[in-house]
């Protein structure tokens, strides 16, 4: 996101998960009997993928930032500034203020 010279959040949580269940749901339809079970399967994780997503933008930004902490090895605290740093190797396009609002958020929150 762009402010008036400053960086902001750069999660940007996308919302196309209603255009992915329609077209899964299209392709369904004329779909062969080899390809239905997969699609059907496809539908299901779609459909509960879009209803997690909607008005669950804090859980999303939480999962996100857990996972590229994961993938960069931290297993510290989420609310240390151990976190912060690792987080910001990790997405180098993150402020340091958007760093500290993302792991505040995760170590916060219950359960994502």
């Amino acid at each position: 996101m762009f402010g008036a010279g400053k960086r902001e959040t750069a999660v940007v949580v996308v919302r196309d998960s209603q255009e992915i269940l329609a077209a899964l749901e299209q392709a369904l339809e004329t779909a062969s009997e080899e390809e239905r079970p997969g699609l059907e399967r496809a539908v299901a994780v779609a459909t509960e993928a879009a209803e997690t997503v909607v008005g669950n933008e804090a859980r999303v930004r939480v999962r996100w930032t857990r996972r590229r902490l994961e993938a960069v090895g931290f297993d510290g605290p989420l609310d240390s500034v151990r976190a912060v740093k690792a987080l910001r190797e990790a997405e180098p396009s993150l402020s340091l203020r958007s760093a500290v609002e993302l792991t505040r958020e995760a170590a916060a929150a219950k359960d994502a």
